[in-house]
């Protein structure tokens, strides 16, 4: 064991390992240039691509995203293949290597990928924004944050619910903020036998009394259907935010209900009305049979 080494140290020689120093000096220097260049390049050019992206009206988080990310790590894999081939590296090859391990972390991140790709899109299109109101699998709150996986509501239960970018992408949205006012649409019943305007007269009044409610556009209530049990009216009414939609639909049922029994109209329970017109001898002679066994009623 001591005799190898003793001859591998007797193989060395030092002149040789300082000519192979001095001669990749000139290389290492070029490829320490070209990345100083790329280097330089995204400094003075990061700012103004910035203000272009934000002229155009993306959104901060897209900027971002483009500019510090893609952009960012574009130049600098670029910049490493260039500094790579000054020193004399097979760059085909590692980019052929890369290539295929880049197909391969594809398929296996697939589903990311389109949360990734989703999230550019709802930059871009921008269905709604950060504090606004919405209503998406069924979850309804408001938007605290957008990132390119996901997006992440609070609710008016002061949960935390993350929906990923591709779900809500594939599914319909309700933003209850878009367009600043918003209708609020309560169904209320009564019973056949009471007037409408009688019951219109009365809803209306009692829409004074909810906090929130806008007198322009004024509350109005129409008749939506004319139900099994019930004349099924709707009352609308209009609030300035959307973040007032929950409190304010509890607040018209529970002031319509008080006002409608107040002035006596009443809210019918559901219930179904059988009108018999011609019954057959055979059916009341089986009717009598039934009341004579035990048990039967008369």
């Amino acid at each position: 064991m001591i005799e190898a080494i003793k001859e591998k140290f007797s193989q060395f020689e030092p002149q040789a390992l300082f000519d192979t120093i001095v001669h990749l000096i000139p290389d290492v220097l070029a490829a320490a240039v070209v990345l100083a260049a790329f280097y330089v390049a995204f400094r003075l050019s990061r700012r103004p691509l910035r203000m272009v992206f934000q002229r155009a009206g993306m959104h901060q988080k897209l900027v971002e995203l483009l500019v510090d990310s893609i952009y960012r790590y574009g130049l600098m894999a670029i910049a490493l293949v260039m500094a790579a081939s000054q020193l004399g590296i097979n760059v085909g090859a590692a980019i052929a290597g890369l290539g295929v391990a880049g197909i391969a972390v594809g398929f296996a991140a697939q589903d990311s990928l389109a949360n990734v790709i989703s999230g550019i899109i709802v930059f871009l299109d921008k269905p709604f924004i950060v504090g606004d109101w919405i209503t998406v699998e069924d979850e309804y709150g408001e938007v605290t944050n957008i990132t390119l996986r996901s997006t992440r509501i609070r609710t008016p239960r002061n949960s935390y619910v993350v929906i990923p970018n591709k779900r809500i992408i594939d599914t319909v949205l309700e933003n209850h903020s878009k367009h600043g006012r918003l209708r609020v649409d309560i169904p209320i019943g009564i019973a056949y036998k009471e007037d409408i305007g009688d019951a219109r007269k009365v809803l209306l009044e009692a829409m004074k009394e909810v906090p929130g409610v806008l007198d322009d556009p004024a509350p109005d209530v129409v008749v939506d259907a004319l139900g099994s049990s019930s004349v099924d009216l709707k009352v609308r009414v209009w609030i300035s935010s959307a973040e007032h939609r929950q409190a304010t639909s509890y607040s018209v049922v529970e002031e319509s209900k008080l006002a409608l029994d107040e002035a006596g109209i009443e809210i019918p329970f559901p219930h179904l009305q059988l009108f018999l017109d011609t019954v057959e001898d055979r059916v009341w002679q089986g009717a009598k049979v039934l009341t004579a066994l035990p048990g039967g009623r008369d």
